[in-house]
């Protein structure tokens, strides 16, 4: 490894960053480098500014059809989106001495069949050929890639790998913990019986955070990432989302506001105490018990679950708040207006719940220890790396 570069991407739905991942062969773990690099995708030569998604429908239509056929448009970003991953891989490549790189990447959206593009996505391009594409750039500035992208991976799971390989993370001295990071959307990951288990494989029990839908009819999405966080705040204050990026009105902007009393702050918070007390109450409950109908889904046509699971019983030793949730939750502002209210919302649940018994109660009474924030801010990228090097590994 002495010569070959790791590098995480995590391409979100504005911007793509590039970490150096480090492996420490001798302690057998994963840290995140010094050299990072990130670009707006609006800053590149074409970028489409005023881009409208295919409607989702046509979308799933196409892929279960395999007849996938981006328009003009999603060709064109989908050009813009690789460009920026490249310049990104570049700048991380050109800050370090090693001359050979192996490159992970997370990406949102459904994958296609060899997992190394993109067949479905909700607001973005389609980029069937995004991994072709982008190693064809690589090799004509001449980087040295010693594997083909293996597969365009979810930032969720990658959270969960970041957590459970690097030096810093949460889930490696855990056997049962559930983490959530809140950034533009929201990822969820879980680690069970001493295992990174991936959502999608246990979707006939428990569902994804987005998927639920909260009392007023939105996505729990809504309640747990930033971006979802500033919208609610939007709409109950009047004052649109593009004003409130020019004020630099954020979630701890928001938190700081509800302490001073203001009306749309202040329903801001207790809308996001109550719906993430929900979720996390929902997540302790169908873990221990199985699940209870407690939500409905944003898919109506979702199949139920079900209610048992190898899992019944247990308990989680670890609730990890990750990305800029985490950083809301232990912020000054956000203990007041976030932290002690859910922390008091959960225990007078525990203590009026029929659902646990009394050794479980007690050990969730113990629940402002076991909510924790993550100190991994890039996790997805550094899952990323991470699973590259394991996948080069297995072809070794």
């Amino acid at each position: 490894m002495s010569n070959i570069l790791i590098i995480g991407v995590d391409g979100g739905a504005t911007k793509v960053s590039a970490w150096e991942v480090v492996f420490d062969d001798k302690k057998r773990v994963f840290s995140m480098g010094k050299n990072h690099a990130e670009k707006k995708y609006s800053e590149i030569t074409g970028f489409v500014a005023n881009f409208q998604p295919v409607n989702i429908q046509q979308q799933l239509k196409e892929r279960d059809e395999n007849n996938i056929n981006p328009n003009s448009e999603e060709k064109q970003q989908e050009s813009v989106y690789v460009q920026a991953c490249a310049d990104v891989i570049h700048q991380v490549a050109a800050a370090s001495e090693k001359s050979r790189i192996l490159v992970g990447i997370g990406m949102p959206g459904l994958k296609t069949d060899d997992k190394r593009g993109i067949a479905v996505v909700a607001n973005g391009p389609r980029m069937i050929n995004y991994s072709d594409l982008l190693e064809r750039l690589l090799r004509d500035s001449n980087l040295e890639m010693i594997a083909p992208v293996h597969h365009l991976g979810s930032d969720a799971d990658y959270c969960g790998i970041g957590e459970n390989y690097s030096d810093q993370g949460i889930f490696k001295d855990c056997e049962n913990a559930y983490y959530l990071g809140g950034g533009t959307g929201v990822a969820d990951a879980l680690k069970l019986k001493g295992q990174l288990l991936p959502f999608d494989a246990t979707k006939d029990w428990i569902a994804k955070t987005w998927e639920m839908k909260s009392s007023n009819g939105k996505s729990l999405e809504r309640f747990c990432s930033a971006g979802g966080i500033q919208s609610v705040y939007s709409e109950l204050s009047g004052v649109e989302v593009s004003e409130l990026n020019k004020r630099q009105i954020y979630p701890l902007q928001i938190a700081a506001l509800s302490l001073d009393a203001e009306d749309a702050a202040v329903k801001t918070m207790n809308q996001l105490v109550s719906n993430l007390g929900d979720l996390f109450i929902s997540r302790i409950t169908t873990l221990y018990s199985g699940w209870n109908n407690e939500f409905e889904f944003m898919n109506p046509n979702r199949p139920a679950l079900s209610s048992t699971h190898e899992y019944k019983g247990m308990v989680f030793e670890k609730i990890i708040l990750g990305q800029r949730l985490g950083d809301l939750y232990i912020s000054e502002q956000g203990v007041k207006s976030l932290q002690e209210p859910l922390i008091a919302k959960i225990k007078s649940w525990i203590s009026e719940t029929n659902i646990l018994d009394m050794q479980a109660k007690e050990h969730y009474n113990k629940i402002d220890s076991i909510i924790v924030t993550s100190k991994l801010r890039e996790a997805p990228a550094l899952g990323a790396g991470i699973d590259a090097f394991f996948s080069w590994q297995d072809f070794q």
